[in-house]
């Protein structure tokens, strides 16, 4: 099986990655798909992949601070297809009055195909922006030129220069990544990664209680559960087995509200929104209830009320700008009262609200 894939941002469409075996040798697929809600609209392709039973015990999270990086080039670009980010877009706009992103966003234009070779699939759950980045130093000139020659609309002249020579092009692009991540995005970054952190936990426990049915049943309008199978709308098809490499489930903050999918030759990946990225922009600790509040304390009442969605000490600490010191003595407190319950999820503790504290905070 050999392919290229391709990434689409097309208004309403989410991105899309596709063989080259599905339509011929490099040859991007067409980016035009409406997104559609409720479900997909009739005489729609699709992408799709075909599951063996031990499949659907690969399925894995993870989140990609790269990969939101890029996808930020679009919401600068056109800020009103993502609206929901314009607090970032005018708090970042001025910091790069003098920096060079013009290769960036010819290789990231406002709609269509963008390279692949800028967001590869993470091979953590929660990889380094560093680690990511040398992986985008790493990648073979000549896939890099093939990629960056199917990229339309947008211009030519810094396309063919890339293309000249994409050894030089790819050590241009991964040191502009890096100058934009430390102007724009690594002070945002712990807000973004609070929010996919708490995706990620919220949507593993729903893989783990009710399977891949459940938890493809509402993660888009885009994306259906088949039996043995996973279907993406698309306007190009492409299907095949996982083949034991298993899929990685992606959140996102930035391509939100779209949908994008990665094939071959890369890893499995579908990228889909993050729920909550409405919240994302929002300041402070959400507002406790006053008969909580003067129950249990307001910091305390605050805490409870956050722990609608499971999260763990420093997403806490990072959304209530309390030390993670501090957030880890009134869960304690909470804990020990019987609000709150703790677990391990890989290498971090995450809580969550019991039926006692969801209780009390509905009742209050």
């Amino acid at each position: 099986m050999g392919g290229f894939g391709g990434l689409d941002g097309s208004p309403g469409s989410g991105g899309s990655r596709s063989a080259a075996g599905a339509r011929g040798p490099g040859a991007p697929p067409d980016r035009a798909a409406g997104r559609q809600e409720g479900g997909f609209r009739k005489n729609s392709c699709h992408v799709e992949w075909i599951f063996a039973p031990h499949d659907v015990a690969r399925i894995r999270f993870a989140f990609s601070p790269i990969w939101e990086l890029v996808a930020s080039l679009r919401t600068l670009r056109d800020p009103a297809r993502r609206s929901l980010h314009l607090p970032w877009v005018r708090a970042v706009r001025p910091r790069l009055a003098g920096l060079d992103l013009s290769e960036l966003f010819a290789l990231v234009p406002k709609n269509g195909y963008l390279v692949d070779f800028m967001t590869p699939t993470p091979e953590t759950p929660v990889p380094d922006f560093a680690a990511e980045l040398e992986r985008v130093r790493r990648t073979p000139p000549d896939r890099a030129a093939a990629e960056a020659g199917w990229v339309s609309g947008t211009d030519p002249r810094i396309i063919e220069r890339f293309v000249a020579d994409p050894a030089a092009g790819v050590a241009r692009v991964a040191d502009t990544l890096q100058r934009y991540w430390e102007v724009a995005f690594a002070e945002f970054w712990p807000r973004v990664h609070g929010l996919l952190d708490g995706e990620v936990t919220r949507r593993s426990r729903q893989l783990a209680v009710g399977g891949a049915q459940e938890l493809f049943a509402d993660l888009h309008p885009n994306v259906a559960w088949r039996g043995d199978r996973l279907a993406v709308a698309r306007r190009w098809e492409y299907s095949a087995p996982l083949g034991g490499d298993g899929l990685v489930l992606v959140p996102t903050a930035f391509w939100w509200p779209d949908t994008a999918v990665m094939v071959e030759p890369y890893q499995p990946m579908l990228i889909y929104p993050a729920t909550g990225v409405g919240t994302l922009w929002t300041t402070g600790p959400p507002p406790a209830p006053g008969a909580l509040a003067a129950l249990i304390g307001r910091t305390r009442a605050q805490i409870l009320t956050a722990l609608a969605d499971p999260a763990t000490t420093s997403s806490l600490a990072r959304r209530m700008d309390l030390t993670p010191g501090a957030v880890s003595q009134h869960l304690t407190v909470l804990t020990d009262g019987g609000l709150a319950a703790r677990r391990r999820l890989g290498r971090e503790v995450v809580y969550s609200r019991t039926p006692v504290g969801d209780s009390l905070v509905c009742s209050s």
